[in-house]
């Protein structure tokens, strides 16, 4: 594909520590691409806060914050490095919440930043229990009972009355899904609906049947805009 000729200065947020929900793979990820984008001719700006990492050597990028990953950290830098494109999808959780925070306050807009590897609404389907549920039904993929819910009542109701115990519950929009858990009994329930609503910063979390026992396959794969597709693992 064609370098587009209106791309000249990217800044790459990294993931920061290595967490649960953000390995270390990130911080290789990030390494390449800012390789890729210097072999490119493009002008990088870095943010991020470990400096114990392959992505804040002072050759991987024309500048360097090691800053904390926060909404206002990163409003700061591009007001004061001008980047005409942000990519975030290198960063884990952190940076693809970070970019969807400015992409919906209207910031990026407002400063001529394009964001690239990923788009808000397609970050919003694989971020968005509801959205994701949606996508995989409308192309016919089959989903486990579930229901997303943004109260306290409406998800004990649903397990209550629809998919009973054990059931598992998923904050959206969170680290590692950080908050959610498995249910087994009422007690639980009642402290990991808790937990999962207040861990949410939209305050969502998806219900499901539990299907524990179940053996999982997991198969990963990379596509592009042109339709190429790669394997990845499995």
């Amino acid at each position: 594909m064609a370098l587009n000729k209106d791309i000249h200065k990217v800044m790459v947020i990294g993931s920061g520590p290595i967490i649960i929900g953000q390995a270390a793979e990130f911080d290789y990820a990030g390494n390449q691409a800012c390789r890729a984008l210097k072999s490119l001719g493009l002008e990088v700006c870095l943010v991020n806060s470990n400096p114990a990492t392959l992505m804040t050597d002072p050759h991987m990028a024309d500048e360097i914050y090691i800053e904390p990953l926060t909404l206002k950290t990163i409003e700061r830098i591009i007001e004061k490095e001008k980047p005409d494109s942000l990519l975030s999808t290198l960063g884990g959780q952190t940076a693809l919440t970070l970019s969807m925070e400015l992409a919906k306050s209207g910031f990026l807009e407002k400063h001529g930043v394009k964001l690239l590897g990923a788009n808000p609404l397609t970050i919003d389907k694989a971020e968005d229990r509801q959205m994701f549920k949606d996508t995989m039904l409308k192309i016919n993929q089959p989903v486990i009972p579930s229901k997303v819910v943004t109260t306290y009542e409406d998800a004990i109701d649903f397990v209550h009355n629809e998919i009973g115990l054990p059931a598992i519950i998923r904050p959206a929009f969170t680290l590692g899904g950080t908050g959610g858990g498995i249910c087994h009994t009422e007690a639980e329930l009642d402290e990991i609906v808790k937990n999962g609503l207040h861990r949410s910063p939209i305050h969502q979390i998806l219900v499901e049947k539990c299907i524990s026992g179940w053996k999982e396959i997991e198969f990963e794969v990379m596509r592009d805009s042109a339709g190429n597709v790669i394997t990845v693992c499995s």
